[in-house]
């Protein structure tokens, strides 16, 4: 019998972002490539709305068969959860046949702290 694990919910301030705020200093070459990735990987409508589908569905996870109505076939579906995956947006976890995925825990939290005013 499967174990899964649930990943606990995070609180914005117990996160460290991948980044200072925009508004702080200048952002490093490094830092820079990584927060590139970030959003253009959420620079595709298909990939932003399967972000938030995942984001936003109860519990805080979603099956890939609860996600793969938007518009797109199934295959296409996979080739954008990949390239979230990829970017470190997503995780996921397969369970038998199916694939769940979660909103990397310091995603949210990191995004926001990146376009926040600095402190």
């Amino acid at each position: 019998m499967p174990t899964t694990k649930t990943l606990p919910l995070l609180e914005p301030d117990s996160v460290a972002p991948c980044c200072p705020p925009l508004t702080e200093r200048p952002l490093t070459a490094e830092e820079a490539v990584r927060t590139a990735a970030m959003f253009k990987a959420l620079g595709d409508p298909v990939r932003l709305r399967l972000f938030s589908l995942v984001a936003s569905h109860a519990g805080g996870e979603a099956c890939v068969c609860d996600i793969s109505d938007v518009g797109v076939s199934q295959p296409t579906v996979s080739h954008h959860l990949k390239k979230l995956k990829d970017a470190g947006l997503l995780t996921s976890e397969r369970r038998g046949t199916w694939v769940y995925y979660r909103v990397a825990p310091e995603v949210l939290a990191a995004m926001a702290g990146l376009l926040s005013a600095s402190r």
